[in-house]
């Protein structure tokens, strides 16, 4: 499909940065990128609340306008720009949602929303510092604890952690569950004393 012309012109406008072209710009594809948002969230089994979903869409934009609205400088026109547009806003989407889901993996997310609720002067106990993640670690085998390290810390995928650790890529998850499990039994236990 040929680049529309309102297309072209609206890309020009924006990379010459002609005041107000990029309002127009956000007015005519911020349905788009919502509904790509919405999309490649269900197709996860994720639920975004209204303002995740704002959160992921403010992203898209960024990446749109970063190092001088680069994403439209690389566009060729060898599609058309809602179909560009839709590729750029599903990867950003899924970047977002991969670290939204390991920061609350990782209590992140609860931690955030508890300082948000309580206030800057107001204690939360969810935030763990290094010493205490470590400590928590030492509850598990070193093999385990490495695992868990590598994958929630250092952000490396089954496939990098498979080749370090020098085991099957398919087996870092099994490791990963029972090394969760481990821990969760280990908070209990401290929680009940």
């Amino acid at each position: 499909m040929p680049l529309a012309d309102i297309d072209r012109k609206l890309i020009d406008r924006c990379l010459s940065k002609e005041p107000g072209a990029w309002n127009d710009f956000v007015d005519r594809y911020v349905g788009l990128i919502y509904h790509v948002i919405s999309h490649a969230a269900h197709a996860r089994s994720r639920t975004l609340s209204t303002e995740d979903m704002e959160d992921v869409a403010a992203e898209v934009f960024l990446k749109i306008v970063n190092e001088d609205y680069a994403v439209l400088r690389r566009f060729k026109g060898q599609s058309s720009l809602p179909t560009y547009l839709t590729v750029v806003a599903r990867r950003t989407c899924i970047k977002q949602l991969v670290k939204r889901h390991r920061e609350e993996e990782l209590g992140h997310t609860n931690a955030h929303r508890a300082i948000v609720e309580e206030g800057a002067s107001g204690e939360v106990e969810a935030i763990l510092s290094a010493d205490e993640v470590e400590r928590m670690l030492e509850d598990l085998p070193e093999r385990e604890a490495e695992i868990v390290r590598m994958y929630h810390l250092k952000f490396l995928n089954y496939r990098q952690i498979g080749k370090r650790m020098g085991i099957p890529e398919n087996s870092v998850g099994p490791i990963l569950a029972k090394a969760r499990k481990r821990l969760r039994e280990a908070a209990e236990q401290r929680s009940a004393n």
